[in-house]
């Protein structure tokens, strides 16, 4: 069997440093997505999945960067004003088929070609067309070669342009567009299953009988998944019944790239996904030093990756955006899958045991002097609205024992840890 979580992922003893966790993700975590090759326009937030390189300049061409006048810089006077004949007319896309000559102007409108000859272009702004003349005065044009692109001024022939694993945005459709491409080559959605477990677990909609709360996680991890750019198959919640968590977990491993599930499955802990994993293949718990989170419970059905988050709503998200979503963002192809932190000046003060990363839930407030940040009034791990009416997370590393109004933290926002 393939194992995807081996070596620094089974930590049975003591639990491992964050900085050591997100090492050995960034070595270790693989793409596991197949390629496929895409419609431009279909491929904004995919995954590159090899280099784009340019077959193309950009610009393709000498052009104007003002509407002007083209001239030989060597024709201007710098003691006096400097009267030309305007003797053509250049618009985008249409050349003027000739070189320039010298002592004469040639109107040019933005992105027009340049002809050869002409090595300067002087705003309209600065000059006077009068009877076929035009009058600029001294210093019309500062220095040679003013509003004038160049050929290859942004992309040269051969230059790589974006690299393999990068998520596309829509300047990076813009740019491919440039250099005339019309599909590329990325990384298909991963497909994961995400399910629930618990005869107490009921789906929203359905009635709450007594003793039973409605499912939270299921639908929170699904739109992660979404919003990471996955293919996400609803497996609903599924009986405390071995049997059929089994072959539900089998079926489920055959057509998906990945199993997910939250709560349910803790060290020491005999339940029914655990056995039922660990009967389809293996499972072990990553220790981390992070509060909140509890071990992450990472395996295999067969040879499908299964990941487990703990159960608390809170613990599920967080964990799920500073964990799992490096996990997710590296089997999908993504090289980049660090998280994003800005400095920003506290406006609480907080004393830490030390020993483990903590994040905290925050909210910026805007100042006079700047934007400050501010921690949510609670820290249980079962209060979700605390994940609405914030804004990110505050990380407080594992060597921090004491933070003071105006020491600057580190403020993760959440659109950094949910794309």
């Amino acid at each position: 069997m393939n194992t995807v979580f081996e070596s620094c992922f089974a930590t049975p003893g003591a639990m491992m440093p964050l900085d050591e966790a997100r090492q050995c993700l960034a070595e270790k975590i693989k793409p596991m997505a197949k390629t496929t090759t895409l419609p431009l326009r279909q491929c904004v937030g995919k995954i590159l999945a090899s280099d784009i390189t340019a077959q193309q300049n950009v610009p393709p061409h000498n052009n104007s960067a003002m509407d002007g006048y083209a001239v030989k810089f060597q024709d201007l006077k710098t003691d006096g004003e400097t009267i030309l004949p305007v003797s053509a007319r250049i618009a985008a896309g249409h050349p003027l088929g000739r070189r320039a000559q010298s002592g004469e102007a040639l109107r040019i409108f933005t992105g027009a070609p340049i002809p050869e000859g002409s090595d300067t272009v002087i705003m309209q702004e600065n000059a006077t067309e009068a009877e076929g003349h035009v009058t600029f005065a001294p210093g019309a044009a500062p220095k040679k070669g003013a509003n004038f692109r160049k050929l290859g001024e942004d992309i040269k022939i051969g230059d790589v342009i974006l690299k393999k694993g990068r998520k596309l945005r829509a300047a990076d459709i813009g740019v491919c567009a440039s250099v005339g491409k019309t599909e590329i080559e990325v990384y298909a959605p991963l497909k994961i299953a995400v399910f629930s477990t618990g005869d107490e677990i009921t789906d929203a909609g359905e009635p709450l009988g007594e003793g039973c709360v409605y499912d939270i996680n299921r639908y929170s991890v699904m739109s992660l998944l979404e919003s990471v750019g996955c293919e996400v198959t609803d497996l609903g919640i599924l009986p405390d019944d071995l049997g059929v968590i089994t072959n539900g977990l089998k079926e489920a491993a055959d057509t998906h790239d990945v199993l997910f599930t939250s709560g349910g499955v803790s060290l020491g802990e005999e339940d029914h996904v655990k056995s039922a994993v660990a009967q389809l293949g293996q499972i072990n718990f990553w220790r981390i030093a992070i509060k909140p989170g509890r071990p992450i419970a990472l395996g295999e059905v067969g040879e499908t990756p299964f990941i487990g988050l703990p159960g608390n709503p809170v613990a599920t998200l967080v964990t799920f955006m500073m964990i799992a979503r490096p996990m997710i963002s590296g089997f999908s192809g993504r090289s980049d899958i660090s998280t994003r932190s800005y400095k920003i000046p506290a406006n609480f003060e907080m004393n830490h045991k030390g020993g483990r990363y903590e994040w905290q839930r925050a909210f910026l407030k805007d100042t006079p002097n700047g934007p400050v940040v501010e921690l949510f009034h609670t820290t249980g791990s079962g209060v979700l609205t605390s994940m609405v009416q914030t804004d990110g997370l505050v990380e407080i590393p594992d060597h921090a024992h004491q933070i003071k109004v105006g020491d600057l933290v580190d403020f993760i926002p959440y659109s950094e840890v949910s794309q």
